[in-house]
């Protein structure tokens, strides 16, 4: 078989092959190629004949030129190329050395992996929409908005729905578990962007070596480990919708640089890449800590604090609005004993402990408790020595001595039997509250069971002074 026979072979494979094949020379010129494959790059077959990939990398064509990349390293190579046409070419290239080891030919495949990265980011923004009804509908069947009764709250929830249909910057300042991250999604799910993706950040669990790629993202090869082909940071996948950030004040002083830049100008860059993404958010941040305290100690940066510090809200906590306590074990007891198919309930001095208890944990503390109070709990109905030590410990609900009702009801009056019955109310309150039946009351106050019950159906709900 002559070379003449092997060149018409070898040429017509490569135009009848469903692949993008490009065949050069050690010089980079084009010896055989097929059609498809420049119709990825947008040009016709007069703007390529007889010209090498250098003068095509320079014209723009070939952004960047895998066969030029090969020639020079002399090793195959693999790359992303952007067309002229904004079409994206996965393009793949390998040298053929001669017996001496020097470069003869170089063979190209390029794919278009335009569509494949379109439907790729349908994909994602498809996945992030439906995790984002699928959280709404949960908070929907979970819990219908804030529970609340105080006055505070419901001047923070009025200042809310004024501010969410704006850009303003929202920083949710309180302790942990006041419920700063449903107050922030409520705040983007009141605003014009509700549709589009809420991304939150916990700013504390993200190791500060890997935190400048989970925020901006890079593009492939950047660095070692790094995804072949590239990554989206967080950032970018809020694009239209809310970036969250929690806990912010653990946000390392080097990305409070590069957050503010990107708050001022609206666009990044990628670890590893020169294209700047323009960018549209609407910025949420929550924070236990002091962040002016932190500025002083130069551990916040004063200009990013006045960017996040627009609207400050300060969620109160448990403690501080006891009058929301009521509705919230209400609410939880409801809804976690729906949840787990029970029907637990719990005793009135149960009830009292919970509402004087200082609640350090806040609204998560509690839900949490009731959890645990009705998984644990073999009775239906939960007395107080099923508490944990340090809520018993801390309650202020100790009952007034003995000596101390004898007192008070002697300034009002010195009638023997309205004292009496105080002091007696006051035993079987105390009694009622550490028994669990009317058996062990009655062996715990010395008398009758059918007494305990008669002096039960006298003071009825009146069991606690």
């Amino acid at each position: 078989m002559n070379y003449a026979t092997v060149n018409t072979i070898l040429d017509t494979i490569i135009h009848t092959s469903n692949n993008n094949i490009t065949v050069t020379d050690e010089k980079g010129y084009i010896l055989y190629t097929n059609p498809q494959h420049w119709a990825v790059y947008g040009i016709e077959l007069d703007q390529y004949v007889g010209k090498s990939v250098y003068e095509l990398e320079a014209e723009g064509i070939l952004s960047p030129s895998i066969t030029a990349m090969v020639l020079n390293e002399k090793k195959s190579i693999e790359v992303m190329q952007h067309t002229i046409t904004g079409k994206v070419v996965m393009a793949t290239a390998y040298p053929i050395f001669n017996d001496d080891g020097e470069i003869i030919l170089v063979i190209s495949y390029a794919q278009d992996q335009t569509e494949i990265n379109n439907l790729q980011h349908q994909y994602e923004q498809l996945k992030r929409k439906i995790e984002s009804y699928q959280t709404e509908v949960k908070e929907l069947r979970g819990k219908e908005g804030v529970i609340y009764r105080s006055k505070k709250m419901e001047q923070i929830e009025k200042t809310l729905h004024r501010v969410a249909e704006s850009d303003a910057t929202v920083l949710f300042l309180g302790e942990s578990g006041v419920g700063k991250s449903m107050f922030a999604r409520k705040l983007h799910n009141q605003s014009y962007r509700k549709k589009e993706p809420f991304i939150e950040v916990n700013c504390s669990t993200i190791p500060e070596s890997l935190f400048e790629a989970e925020m901006f993202g890079y593009e492939p090869g950047s660095f070692t480990g790094a995804l072949k082909q590239g990554k989206q940071g967080l950032i970018e996948q809020a694009h239209n919708g809310t970036l969250f950030l929690d806990e912010i004040g653990e946000l390392p002083l080097a990305i409070q640089v590069k957050l503010l830049k990107v708050l001022q100008e609206k666009k990044f860059t990628r670890i590893g890449g020169t294209k700047e993404y323009h960018i549209d958010f609407r910025l949420a941040a929550a924070t236990n800590q002091n962040l002016e305290e932190m500025v002083q100690k130069g551990t916040f940066r004063l200009d990013l604090y006045y960017r996040l510090s627009v609207i400050p809200l300060h969620i109160p906590s448990l403690r501080d609005r006891k009058e929301d306590i009521a509705l919230l074990i209400n609410h939880y007891l409801e809804l976690i004993n729906k949840k787990y198919k029970t029907n637990k309930k719990l005793h009135s001095s149960t009830y009292e402990t919970l509402i004087q208890y200082t609640w350090p944990g806040n609204v998560r503390e509690l839900e949490n408790l009731i959890e645990r109070l009705i998984l644990t709990t073999d009775e239906t109905m939960i007395f107080p020595n099923a508490l944990p030590s340090s809520i018993i410990d801390q309650s202020s609900t100790s009952q007034k001595e003995p000596s101390l009702i004898i007192e008070q009801t002697m300034i009002e009056s010195y009638d023997l039997k309205t004292i009496l019955e105080k002091v007696e109310k006051w035993t079987i309150s105390k009694a009622y509250q550490q028994c669990k039946s009317t058996y062990k009351m009655a062996a715990f106050l010395g008398i009758s069971q059918p007494s305990v019950i008669r002096k039960l159906k006298k003071y009825k709900n009146q069991l606690l002074p």
